[in-house]
């Protein structure tokens, strides 16, 4: 496969993601009390932009893929995707499966991934690795964009 071919589609979703995510960072940063900020208020903000990541994310990729809507339709519904109470307990409990459980292999592992991937538990296998593949694509633009916004707060 062309490289050429393959980079623009995902500079493309990198530079959508960039867009929607410093506009939500500027929303949040506007929204901010003038006041020395207390733990429960720092706390709160980083939800607000875990959240906003989530959401610049998946609305950059679009309805094409299965992880997006799944994140999409999780937060129009009010679960919060990547809140520090279901992630730690989803961390928890996965971790616990995995001491616990006597499954190796394949099945094990696409397990696993079924409950790491938005909306992996009503994949096929296949299209579970596929939608992996790109989940883990997208959240690595992610933290690169987020990288670079914070090397650049820092630098001036």
């Amino acid at each position: 496969m062309n490289s050429k071919r393959f980079s623009p589609t995902s500079s493309t979703i990198k530079s959508r993601f960039t867009r929607r995510f410093l506009r939500a960072l500027l929303k949040i940063y506007r929204q901010r009390t003038r006041t020395p900020s207390s733990p429960m208020e720092i706390c709160q903000r980083y939800l607000k932009v875990k959240l906003a990541a989530d959401v610049s994310m998946a609305s950059a990729v679009g309805s094409r893929r299965a992880w997006s809507r799944a994140m999409l339709a999780k937060i129009r519904h009010g679960v919060r995707a990547g809140s520090t109470s279901s992630l730690t307990m989803r961390k928890r409990k996965i971790y616990h499966e995995k001491k616990s459980t006597k499954e190796v292999g394949i099945v094990g592992n696409a397990k696993m991934l079924r409950k790491l991937v938005p909306g992996g538990e009503a994949m096929d296998t296949c299209s579970l690795l596929d939608e992996t593949f790109h989940y883990i694509k997208c959240l690595s633009t992610q933290v690169k964009v987020m990288t670079r916004i914070a090397d650049q707060i820092c630098s001036t």
